[in-house]
């Protein structure tokens, strides 16, 4: 199914340009073959949730979870089955974790405040496919995964609803863990890709 989009879809912009260059055909391949994954798997999800009847409360999750993830980046697996897998598990899996766990508010502060740390300590985390390879890039990323995290941390303090504190210390877990080192290691993936054009560029 998907080397059928992809192939329609390229046949048609090469009628439609016939002097685009192979480069520019690879570019576009590769763009419309994460936009295929991405919708693929989204309607996988919704079609699960909704038939386990939690759709919102896994919409709210991948809410807070994209939020941080934005400015945090973090790892994609290589494979698409393992990242439909992996999506599978976070927010249907850390949905149910949501409602059906009752952390205590001193519990909750302290996870936050870990989580916070390891964002100042790894975010943001890149892949061989998209390095960030600016120095400057890096540091912004690194300003906005470290204040979002104490956004959470000040709004999970100061909320009184358990489960929506949940479903936001849940994200941030979830968001931290694709930053670290040992996930990264766990799926054999390469970590901190933009030293390898640091290196190049010092040669």
């Amino acid at each position: 199914m998907k080397k059928k989009f992809l192939k329609s879809s390229i046949g048609i912009i090469k009628k439609s340009n016939p002097n685009i260059s192979e480069e520019q055909i690879e570019i576009i391949e590769y763009g419309l073959e994460g936009i295929y994954l991405t919708f693929s798997k989204l309607i996988i999800l919704i079609i699960l949730s909704s038939i386990l009847g939690i759709l919102w409360q896994v919409i709210l999750l991948s809410i807070f979870y994209n939020i941080i993830r934005t400015v945090a980046f973090g790892l994609h697996a290589s494979k698409s089955i393992h990242c439909l897998i992996m999506s599978l598990v976070m927010f249907i899996g850390g949905t149910y974790i949501c409602l059906g766990v009752n952390f205590s508010l001193i519990v909750k502060v302290i996870i936050s405040v870990v989580c916070v740390f390891l964002l100042y300590r790894y975010a943001p985390a890149d892949t061989v496919k998209r390095p960030i390879v600016s120095k400057k890039r890096r540091n912004i990323y690194k300003f906005l995964s470290t204040l979002f995290g104490l956004i959470y941390t000040f709004v999970i303090f100061a909320c009184s609803d358990n489960v929506i504190s949940m479903f936001m210390l849940i994200g941030m877990v979830e968001a931290v863990i694709m930053v670290l080192p040992i996930s990264y290691k766990a799926l054999n993936l390469s970590y901190d890709n933009y030293k390898n054009y640091e290196v190049g560029l010092s040669n």
